[in-house]
């Protein structure tokens, strides 16, 4: 069952990596700000859309050789997230490193 209901692989794939990563940010950024309110709700169904995500990139056959890089922003997020943070993340952190690939793809899209 897709949780982003209407998006399909094909769409997904259509999107650049900077888009892609752009939009597991903005999932990320949601289920770091649950986590902060406690909102343990919110929190599990932000997780859960921000992992469908990542799979659809990892997924995508042209991140052959950025698997690796989108493997471990995966883990670093699930580990701050429900682990025990052992890479000593935080959210301002994880939220700087989407945040970058956000603008890139904002300043993909105006140069479209």
């Amino acid at each position: 069952m897709r949780l982003h209901s209407g998006l399909t692989a094909d769409r997904w794939q259509s999107l650049a990596l900077c888009e892609q990563l752009g939009n597991v940010g903005s999932e990320v950024a949601r289920a770091l700000r649950a986590k902060e309110q406690g909102n343990r709700e919110r929190l599990d169904s932000a997780l859960d859309r921000a992992l469908e995500l990542f799979d659809m990139t990892l997924a995508d056959p042209r991140h052959h050789g950025r698997r690796r890089e989108i493997c471990r922003a995966r883990e670093v997020f699930l580990d701050y997230l429900v682990g025990s943070n052992e890479y000593g993340s935080s959210a301002a952190s994880l939220d700087a490193y989407f945040l970058g690939f956000g603008m890139a793809a904002r300043l993909r899209g105006r140069m479209s």
